[in-house]
């Protein structure tokens, strides 16, 4: 039983890469690293760690860090579908995955 929406696959890569580069900046700065597009319409965007401001004490992004950046994603576009599960490559960036739900 496959509890996923329909993503819509009719968004051109570039203008996904141009909407997570906005939502993973500060300033004029993009965390963005790499965008990675899967064949059912769905994308992982890996971004560099400075993305998240830690405090001295912390070594990785609390729980509410990440669920604000979901919001920000779904503030910016209400059409956006975020998966729960995110995590940290091998090389220390992050990722986390999304997708757009079809009309």
């Amino acid at each position: 039983m496959n509890d996923l929406p329909v993503f819509d696959r009719g968004r051109h890569p570039d203008a996904v890469r141009s909407f997570i580069s906005k939502v993973l900046s500060r300033g004029n700065d993009t965390a963005l690293r790499d965008l990675i597009v899967y064949d059912d319409g769905h994308y992982r965007a890996v971004f560099d760690p400075a993305y998240f401001i830690l405090a001295p004490e912390r070594s990785e992004p609390s729980k509410s860090q990440w669920n604000t950046l979901k919001k920000r994603l779904k503030r910016m576009d209400n059409r956006v579908f975020v998966f729960k599960v995110h995590g940290q490559t091998d090389e220390g960036h992050y990722w986390l995955e999304f997708g757009f739900f079809k009309d």
